[in-house]
């Protein structure tokens, strides 16, 4: 394995370091064996799909119950009598329903999982923020938190999941709304403070401030010193301090439509440093400002290059805009054709060889899905959620049934680039009163799993931008 430099950022977003030798600060190459032949995690997160939504037909999976190839579940339709069944929806928008704290709790309904269709017509509409988590995306009445997508319709997504790894028992961290699995997403936890600087003046909060209220809910203040107060730990404090190189990149434009349609990357156009704050909370962490480390938050155009260079960091998340994300009303087809852009760039780059890719969607939209998501704590885990994992080191065809959640990935990042140091408030010298340390929560899986080190690295499979589908745009 040839040796590496991995540059920091400084709060302008320019190089002030480098540890050449690895991405582990050393100054020999070494050979490189086990999770640690991965140099580089990229995290990328979509928004607001359930996973019997997209996989619920996938063969293997556990997916949509079915007999003699009809569903055999059909949940309570009480404004209109009757059920409504599990069907299949070709529509490239859909409307989804709630999902903040309490939908989730409705929708699961003591583990019969049979809420969906109530909380969807109990949604409000017409909401100035379709992205307001107590709002649907659909018009008038109508309701499709029922519906899910056929491989026809999202051929990668059921390509990565061919070809590599698919996740099948994959949880949201929390059973709550996306800014609050973006804050247990890069800490572990979700929490009110009322001090910067004081971890134990945090306590455990669900659905933290700002509390969704209609108009626009989900857009915090700009300046941390306007915003919430986040004072706990996040990973990114455990990465400063062990000299380990991360990026956070964030979609500010518009959708990655490449001008030749055969062409099977390009960056999305207007893009700029600004960030979409529920998907982005890491500027409001106290331990980001107090290590100079705002520069690390960076446009996505930052990403393509990096992975065109082969100079990406060590661990990468990377969050869309609105219009590419999938969180319904916005279209499937433009947040696939920009995820496989992202794909294919690192494929198609130097580090393709040392990278694990982990695709996941934020939380479950409203959209049903069957399985009973397991409790390990007063916050989760939320409800189900498809998982993919895309590696040169990835099995072949794999269907993990491990229970995850995205904890795993906190887990793998430590365990990689961290010699399995935790976000654990007993030795990372920031006390704080997190209920529990979430990766050593017995349930949860280990991503090393889906893995295979011993394998000769397999060679890129870059995907068409815009597949040929059987999505429908509504007139």
């Amino acid at each position: 394995m040839r040796s590496k430099c991995f540059a920091g950022f400084g709060a302008v977003g320019l190089v002030v370091a480098a540890a050449c030798g690895s991405s582990r600060g050393g100054h020999q190459a070494v050979p490189l064996s086990g999770i640690h032949k991965i140099e580089h995690v990229v995290v990328i997160m979509q928004e607001n799909r359930s996973f019997d939504s997209y996989f619920g037909t996938y063969p293997g999976a556990d997916g949509i119950p079915m007999a003699h190839g009809r569903p055999t579940v059909c949940v309570p339709d009480p404004a209109n009598g009757g059920c409504v069944r599990p069907y299949p929806d070709h529509a490239d928008a859909n409307g989804g329903g709630p999902h903040g704290a309490v939908n989730a709790r409705d929708d699961i309904n003591g583990g019969k999982m049979n809420g969906f269709v109530n909380q969807s017509e109990l949604a409000r509409r017409d909401c100035a923020d379709p992205q307001d988590p107590n709002c649907s995306g659909s018009a008038g009445r109508a309701v499709d938190v029922m519906g899910y997508h056929a491989q026809s319709d999202i051929p990668n997504y059921w390509k990565y999941a061919h070809d590599f790894v698919l996740q099948d028992h994959m949880f949201e961290p929390t059973a709550s709304w996306s800014l609050t699995e973006h804050l247990f997403q890069v800490s572990g936890w979700s929490a009110n403070c009322t001090q910067h600087d004081q971890p134990s003046s945090c306590s455990n909060a669900n659905m933290p401030t700002p509390t969704p209220k209609n108009g626009k809910p989900t857009h915090l203040p700009t300046r941390p010193a306007d915003g919430p107060v986040y004072a706990w730990t996040d990973i990114t404090y455990l990465l400063h301090k062990n000299h380990v190189s991360w990026g956070y990149y964030v979609v500010a434009g518009t959708e990655p439509d490449c001008q030749n349609d055969a062409a099977v990357s390009c960056a999305p156009v207007k893009q700029n440093a600004r960030t979409p704050s529920k998907w982005n909370p890491l500027p409001f962490f106290d331990t980001v400002n107090a290590n100079h480390q705002r520069g690390n938050i960076q446009s996505v155009s930052n990403f393509y290059a990096a992975a065109k260079k082969g100079s990406l960091p060590a661990v990468s998340w990377v969050v869309p805009s609105g219009i590419v994300s999938e969180h319904p009303p916005e279209l499937i087809s433009d947040g696939v054709a920009y995820t496989t852009s992202l794909i294919n760039a690192v494929m198609n780059g130097p580090d393709w060889n040392s990278t694990a890719i982990f695709l996941s969607w934020d939380d479950w939209g409203g959209f049903y899905d069957h399985v009973v998501p397991p409790t390990v704590d007063q916050n989760g885990y939320g409800l189900r959620v498809p998982g993919l994992v895309i590696s040169p080191y990835a099995k072949r065809g794999y269907i993990d049934h491990q229970t995850l959640s995205f904890d795993a990935y906190t887990k793998f990042i430590e365990d990689d680039f961290l010699g399995g140091q935790r976000l654990d408030p007993a030795t990372d010298g920031r006390p704080d009163p997190r209920p529990d340390v979430r990766e050593n929560v017995k349930v949860l899986g280990d991503h090393t799993s889906d893995f295979d080190f011993t394998q000769t690295p397999r060679p890129p499979e870059p995907q068409p931008v815009h597949p040929r589908s059987t999505l429908a745009r509504a007139p």
